[in-house]
């Protein structure tokens, strides 16, 4: 608990003008007339107002003072974090040549009455590769290898699999060139129909090579109905696709490999075939940040004076791409100054500047006066008339840039052949900046930790500033307490499609937060400790429940229902208080009730069943009437279904 700040004068501005009064009654008993309307009454009162003002001041002292040692101990406000977005940009037709889409390429979101645009823009230059079918082979699951591509330029119809499929079969696509990061279009003829898969499920997955091993693709479509029938198959190809050399042929290489089926799932009893087959690029898939790169920003000239401090334009400076460029010049060229997070440890001739990224300030090295009298320089200073200048970095981001996928659809920059764009999955990653408020907070879980990861709530402490942008971090043990391992379970922060209603993949943080997070706790961590960073494991639930309501608010009912269902039972927003369903707490019949009999409208919750389901697979189990959730592991809603029928008895 903190401290309570003392306050230094309570008096406001009525009990001012009340003792004023009172005064004046006392030194000058002839002056009777009190009323507001007495010019004499209104001085008291504009003099009242005067001292209430420097009352207000003077009890802010004890903060300035607490924010002041929050300086001098080196807090300082977290910036905003930018958001990023992986954005689909499609060709208005497949283009002989290679298009190439420019890093800072803008894109945004529809601007409308309310709300203005956020924009994005691309990190990196994109090459738009073309491609087309050079070389068609089948792979049999024991390694046997078969070039089709005379077959099926033959007009014959090549079977894709064995005689009888087995897992691990599969076809293979030459390209001419690696397309990495492209959307490509495979088109395909089929003569047969109907061979045991269901359409909508089969057993397939489609690869490509990146130099290692296959790694998988995003399908975007499927008209083929697990190859069964003409139709095309859009294939978003990974940033690692490569060259390499299969059945001695150098190309590109997709497959479409048959996988184990689940259990219930149908599999193939004879294999499809091709008779035409067709490949075409048709976009790619570029990252974009919610951020603006600034280029070559004069900070102004140097004094010649220790502890310089130079401002840029635009702020907030994001660092979470890494540093700004900074440069000084001097007889020999531009020289870099490397960005450090303090002087403490800076010798005399260190290039160093410190960033203050809230504010935008670039502060120089300063001269510190030691006990003996003499002058300490903590890194070198820049010659007086010394030109200095940020090379770039980057501004913008906050939570703004948190959007649902789908929202990016306007093209601000003019690129040639491209007709349309639009996230796939929501943009994630971005973070207000700190507030003062929140900063208070922090200093004494900074003072305690001392930059050493020692009980729990240390690694998450740590955690948390390695990556801001997650939404929970949980420290366990590993190895059941047991060798010297801990677990860091981290929950990334996701914006939901439609309300609370989360998709599992959005609760799997990226390579890159977990890599910040590992290398800082591994940097802190005790000599001996093993840290683990991963994401929590997740406990699927499925509620099915019948309630009674009247008829004619049946509809909003149901809806209700389902939305407090999938806001209850939320990772990151459920629970009793709103702040994320607690690790391991179980899922329980009684809670659940409690839930929809508060739904507005409900007259009676008549029956309420839970089922425990793999949200990977989507199956579920018998019904319970408690789901057990591993300490490691939390809820996750999986196709809640409400029926709501009418007080007169039909729904």
């Amino acid at each position: 608990m903190a401290l309570p700040s003392p306050n230094l004068d309570d008096r406001r501005f009525q009990q001012l003008v009340d003792e004023a009064k009172a005064h004046v009654q006392r030194r000058a008993p002839e002056w009777t007339d009190h009323n507001v309307s007495d010019p004499g009454v209104t001085l008291i009162e504009t003099f009242a107002h005067l001292v209430d003002q420097l009352l207000y001041r003077l009890n802010r002292v004890p903060e300035k003072n607490h924010l002041a040692f929050l300086d001098l101990l080196g807090i300082r406000l977290f910036p905003p974090s930018a958001a990023t977005a992986e954005v689909d940009f499609l060709l208005s037709a497949p283009q002989p040549d290679v298009v190439l889409l420019r890093a800072g390429t803008e894109v945004a979101t529809p601007r409308s009455d309310t709300e203005e645009a956020v924009v994005f823009t691309t990190t990196a230059d994109l090459p738009i590769v073309p491609s087309s079918l050079e070389r068609l082979v089948t792979a049999a699951v024991d390694g046997e290898q078969t070039d089709r591509t005379n077959d099926l330029r033959a007009g014959a119809d090549v079977p894709c699999f064995q005689a009888s499929p087995a897992p691990g079969d599969a076809v293979l696509l030459g390209l001419p060139l690696a397309v990495p990061r492209c959307i490509v279009a495979v088109r395909l003829d089929s003569r047969v129909e109907g061979v045991g898969v269901d359409p909508r499920q089969p057993p397939l997955v489609w690869e490509a090579w990146d130099g290692a091993r296959w790694a998988e693709c995003e399908v975007g479509e499927d008209t083929t109905g697990g190859l069964n029938r003409p139709g095309e198959v859009v294939v978003h190809v990974p940033a690692g696709h490569t060259q390499s050399v299969v059945g001695g042929f150098r190309a590109g290489w997709l497959r479409c490999v048959v996988t184990t089926p689940q259990p219930g799932q149908p599999f193939y009893s004879e294999s499809p075939t091709i008779r035409e087959a067709e490949v075409f690029t048709v976009g790619g898939t570029a990252t974009a940040e919610h951020a603006e790169t600034v280029r070559d920003v004069p900070l102004g000239t140097s004094e010649g004076v220790p502890g310089q401090v130079f401002t840029v334009p635009a702020t907030p400076v994001l660092l979470d791409g890494g540093p700004p460029v900074v440069q000084v010049s001097s007889p020999d060229g531009w020289q870099d100054w490397t960005v450090v997070e303090h002087f403490g440890a800076s010798g005399v001739a260190d290039r160093h500047v410190v960033v203050d990224a809230t504010r935008g300030e670039f502060a120089f090295p300063p001269a510190v006066r030691e006990s003996d009298g003499t002058l300490r320089l903590y890194g070198e200073v820049p010659a007086r008339g010394e030109r200095v200048r940020v090379l770039s970095y980057r501004t913008g981001g906050g939570a703004a840039g948190n959007v649902a996928r789908g929202s990016v659809s306007v093209l601000r920059s003019s690129v040639p052949y491209v007709a349309s764009v639009v996230n796939r999955e929501a943009a994630g990653g971005g973070v207000d900046g700190e507030t003062v408020a929140n900063a208070k907070l922090r200093a004494p879980n900074v003072l305690r930790v001392q930059e050493r990861a020692v009980t729990a709530a240390d690694h998450e402490q740590i955690a948390r500033g390695a990556a801001p942008s997650v939404a929970r971090v949980r420290c366990l043990p590993a190895d059941g307490g047991n060798g010297g391992a801990v677990r860091v379970l981290v929950v990334p922060h996701a914006v939901a499609d439609e309300g609370d209603r989360l998709r599992f993949e959005q609760l799997v943080p990226s390579e890159q937060v977990l890599t910040s997070i590992a290398t800082a706790l591994d940097e802190r961590r005790l000599v001996g400790t093993r840290v683990l960073v991963e994401p929590p494991a997740y406990q699927g639930v499925t509620v099915v429940a019948r309630l009674v309501a009247p008829g004619a608010v049946a509809d909003r009912v149901r809806e209700d229902a389902v939305a407090a269902l999938y806001a209850h039972l939320n990772p990151l927003r459920g629970g009793a208080d709103g702040s994320g369903w607690p690790f391991g707490k179980p899922v329980q019949y009684g809670e659940v009730f409690a839930v929809l009999q508060r739904i507005t409208g409900v007259e009676l919750v008549d029956e309420v069943r839970l089922f425990p389901a793999d949200p990977i697979t989507g199956r579920r189990g018998a019904a319970v009437e408690r789901v057990d959730v591993a300490p490691d592991a939390l809820v996750f809603s999986h196709q809640h279904q409400v029926v709501v029928t009418g007080s007169g008895g039909g729904p």
